[in-house]
């Protein structure tokens, strides 16, 4: 089976079952786990920030920055198609109770015209502006990557205003390695960021949220109000090490992988692809030339030719290149969208 839904799919390497196997532990409720301290201190470094602090997902990651930032009434802004809106089961209004502010971004990124006007004044009529909330890579625009031109914009409007940025970073190495920057330089213009270890990078699950130390220590009583609290969470936190140590220069393999399977595709008639667009390892296929919808097009390729894809529409199939595909997964992808088409 070719598995091409997510980058969430990666098992963890060898070196890290090993780094697990050999973990120094001990009860992180307490703060005495030295591997997760390790990479707490590793992580906040590499990302530029104070402190760091080691989560179960990246969805409690993001939830647990807007918990620590606002209360309950306030408004957070976000851009219409993100992850923080669109697949975190509504926990921002169930969880912290805030209402979200909605902008349709282009390329993931709000207008800053539009992003700046929908501040809220003082009046008390409205709700009080208390966050924005970016996403790099952008998942739902394609995997395409925020820029540091437009950060540098939006941490310009957060200052004005005195309103901070949380950057969802779910895939920031890949955005770091596609522009061939350190990752810091894009978590510069942010107060805080959360990083997912478990996509590209291959590590079993976790996440990082990362900011000033004050924010980090009130975000570590929301991790344990939510359940968050870990006892001997080293045997996790080793590959999270190693993860951010040897597993990111290696996500320029998926997003070559990626460019070149998107190329091959869209030779094959019926389908489109934004080809300038596909920037990391995340792949849109439009079906609608092909006559058929994007659930046809995914039974087809999982029933006739054992390809496991994802849909983003009615009309949209999302595919996504990480560590176990390979040249051969890509050859056979084009052929089976070539058979498709055939019938």
């Amino acid at each position: 089976m070719v598995d091409l839904r997510s980058d969430t799919v990666t098992k963890p390497t060898k070196q890290m079952r090993d780094a697990m196997y050999h973990a120094e532990v001990g009860d992180d409720v307490y703060g005495e786990d030295p591997t997760v301290n390790q990479l707490e201190v590793l992580a906040a470094e590499v990302l530029g920030k104070e402190a760091a602090l080691f989560v179960t997902s990246g969805t409690q990651g993001n939830q647990i920055a807007v918990l620590t930032y606002t209360r309950p009434s306030e408004e957070i802004i976000l851009e219409a198609d993100s992850h923080l809106f669109y697949y975190e089961g509504g926990a921002v209004s169930g969880l912290a109770g805030v209402q979200t502010r909605t902008l349709h971004g282009k390329k993931g990124q709000i207008p800053i015209h539009e992003l700046e006007a929908a501040i809220r004044g003082v009046d008390i009529h409205v709700p009080k502006t208390s966050l924005i909330c970016l996403e790099n890579t952008h998942n739902r625009g394609g995997g395409v990557v925020l820029p540091l031109s437009y950060m540098e914009l939006v941490g310009d409007v957060s200052k004005r205003y005195g309103i901070p940025v949380h950057m969802d970073g779910a895939r920031l190495w890949n955005a770091a390695v596609a522009l061939g920057v350190e990752v810091s330089e894009l978590t510069k213009h942010t107060d805080s960021v959360q990083v997912c270890l478990s996509k590209g990078l291959c590590a079993p699950m976790g996440s990082i949220l990362a900011g000033p130390k004050d924010f980090i220590d009130e975000a570590r009583y929301w991790r344990k109000r939510l359940g968050g609290g870990m006892r001997q969470a080293g045997l996790m936190a080793a590959p999270g090490i190693i993860a951010i140590t040897e597993m990111v220069q290696r996500l320029e393999e998926d997003h070559n992988r990626a460019k070149s399977l998107a190329k091959k595709l869209t030779e094959v008639e019926g389908f489109t692809i934004q080809l300038a667009e596909v920037e990391t390892n995340i792949i849109l296929v439009d079906t609608k030339q092909s006559g058929l919808t994007a659930a046809e097009v995914l039974s087809i390729l999982k029933d006739k030719y054992q390809i496991l894809a994802n849909s983003f529409g009615p009309y949209t199939v999302r595919l996504m290149t990480h560590r176990e595909i390979e040249e051969e997964h890509v050859l056979k992808t084009i052929e089976a969208f070539k058979g498709i088409r055939a019938t």
